[in-house]
This record gives structure tokens, sequence and C-alpha cells, in this order.
């Protein structure tokens, strides 16, 4: 099968051969009409580490690092009254600031980083009571 196609502005006529597509030795995943999305990470069970190596007694008393990074600025401070999505910190990664928000509403227990320090994805960054 011929072909016309333009690369940067200049015609090219090519000529095409098709061939089977069951013959190719690509991953399924990138055979066409196979894809199928990945399935999703199953969620973690309670007193065991998401990521971090952490593991903790009540998993919806804490707030971890969405991602590896380091903690910029502090905003809150142990024994501080927050709700949700109160800034608690500010994670700094690929040159981009990332504020860290409180997932519940209550009162700090701990603040396990600094700033300066570099942080896990899944690191716990804040406890709660």
């Amino acid at each position: 099968m011929k072909m016309k196609i333009t690369i940067d502005g200049k015609p090219y006529e090519v000529e095409v051969e098709a061939e089977d597509t069951e013959a190719v030795h690509a991953p399924a995943a990138y055979r066409p009409g196979s894809y199928a999305p990945p399935a999703p990470p199953s969620a973690p069970v309670a007193g065991v580490a998401a990521g971090g190596g952490e593991t903790v007694a009540d998993e919806s008393r804490v707030c971890r690092s969405p991602m590896v990074g380091v903690v910029n600025r502090i905003n809150a401070q142990e024994g501080q009254e927050v709700k949700v999505d109160d800034a608690l910190l500010i994670l700094e990664a690929m040159k981009m600031e990332t504020s860290i928000t409180s997932p519940v509403a209550g009162r700090i227990r701990r603040i396990r980083v600094s700033a300066g320090e570099s942080v896990q994805a899944g690191q716990v960054l804040v406890e709660f009571e």
C-alpha cells in the first residue's frame, strides 16, 4: 500500500506493508483493540504501611506524603486545632511547591518532619489525636 506523508513540511511517498497484528511481539497492552487499563492499587489495610515503611495503628489519624520531596515550610504546630483542608506544610519536588493539607479535622499530636528534610512517598508527616 502506498501512502503520502508530510514530515517537516516535506511530502514523501512511502510504501507500507501490512503485517498480521497477532504476529507482532508487543505486549498485549499495545495491540490494537486489546488495551485494558491497569487495576487500581488496593486500599491499605489498617495497621499496615501504605508506603514509607511505617505502620500506624489508625491510618485515618495520619497525613502521609503523596510524593518524594523536601519539606520546604511547616505551616502548623503541634497541639494546633485544624480543619479539613487546612495547610499543614509545603513540599517541594522538581522545583514545584505542593501544599499538603489536613485530611481530617482535629488536633495535631505530632509533626514528624522538619523544614529541609527529605521525605519519601507514603511517609507519615503529621499525626492527629
